[in-house]
């Protein structure tokens, strides 16, 4: 081996290298444009059995049938915003979550009556100045940027639905761009997976929100039987947390009873409690969370498992190891895509390695 050998190989792997990580810092540059698109995607899935629907059923033309999604999508998002936005600032300004002070004042009056009403001596508790130590800006600080989210969304909005118009009139369009990677003598097995992967997805996102609209329905008549102020919003905070497997509905249960409790802290103009503790707040609070246990075994024992078996079809105990792994590497994020990107992930391997056994098992039910 010469010495122009050595260097020519020492060159073409630092051109490699240097291309690749242009290639990355181009991505992270327009990683927004990226997230753009993944959101758009997302949606063009949710709205293809429609599409299918309106095409194969009523035998719309596939412009019109796309035009007919595009304005039901936007319809109920709409109508979602319409009613979201007054509901959150009024969420803050009962509920006092937007001001610190008064928030920290309300969990400790919840304190003073939970240790009354246990005869608990508060006051040693009160003496260590545990609340000093907890910060309760967290809570106004996610409402505060969830209301200016809201509020300063419009350009990805509408960037996202003229990319989901387009991918819902050329179904094939991310598939193409796709394939001009892809050699030639790959097409059709690629062409395939593309296929079998849109099939899959859209059920699973499909049912993602099915499974969302049933939690918040309970969470929703749950809330307004025991008469919580703000129970819409509330509930679908509360349903839209259960997007993150295991770890969403444990937050959600807390988030739920700690605003139940908060909401039912009345004061009259002395400032004196005007709902006891043990008559008023432990009653309602408990009535809350019996129907939420009842959302959640509906949730586990009939959504999740009719949702996992028709669309990704792969095994509980698969699905909860992939999530865990999932989260160790790539946190909360990892866990919300984990289930979608290992469906992604078992279609590819069963058309391009069939033959072997590892993957024969695990992708036996595709």
């Amino acid at each position: 081996m010469t010495s122009n050998t050595i260097a020519n190989g020492i060159l073409k792997a630092l051109g490699i290298t240097i291309g690749i990580l242009l290639v990355l810092y181009f991505l992270f540059k327009i990683q927004v444009v990226i997230i753009y698109i993944a959101i758009a995607a997302v949606v063009t899935l949710i709205g293809r059995p429609i599409i299918q629907f309106l095409k194969k059923r009523l035998k719309f033309k596939n412009t019109l049938a796309v035009i007919f999604t595009m304005f039901l999508m936007i319809s109920l998002l709409v109508g979602l915003i319409a009613l979201f936005i007054p509901l959150i600032e009024d969420q803050g300004e009962k509920l006092s979550l937007l001001n610190n002070e008064e928030l920290q004042g309300k969990v400790e009056g919840l304190y003073d009556q939970i240790t009354g009403y246990l005869s608990l001596d508060s006051e040693s508790l009160k003496d260590s100045k545990i609340f000093s130590k907890v910060d309760f800006s967290l809570i106004p600080s996610f409402f505060s940027s969830l209301i200016s989210g809201l509020g300063n969304f419009s350009m990805g909005l509408l960037s996202v639905l003229f990319i989901s118009f387009f991918l819902l009139k050329d179904s094939q369009l991310l598939q193409d761009s796709v394939m001009i990677l892809v050699p030639n003598t790959k097409e059709k097995r690629w062409a395939r997976s593309f296929e079998k992967i849109k099939d899959l997805l859209s059920r699973y996102f499909v049912g993602l929100v099915f499974q969302i609209l049933i939690l918040f329905i309970i969470y929703t008549i749950a809330l307004l039987i025991f008469r919580i102020d703000n129970a819409i919003v509330i509930a679908f905070l509360c349903a839209l947390l259960n997007l993150i497997p295991y770890v969403g509905p444990m937050f959600s249960g807390v988030l739920m009873m700690l605003l139940c409790m908060i909401s039912k802290l009345e004061t009259d103009a002395s400032g004196e409690l005007i709902n006891n503790f043990s008559d008023v707040i432990l009653p309602n609070t408990i009535g809350v969370m019996v129907f939420f246990i009842i959302a959640q075994l509906i949730d586990n024992f009939l959504s999740q498992p009719l949702i996992f078996s028709n669309s990704v079809k792969s095994h509980p105990l698969e699905i909860f190891l992939v999530i865990i792994i999932w989260g160790i590497l790539f946190g909360i994020i990892g866990m919300v895509v984990a289930i979608p990107s290992y469906t992604v992930l078992k279609v590819i391997l069963k058309e391009f390695l069939s033959e072997n056994k590892i993957v024969q098992s695990i992708t036996k039910d595709l």
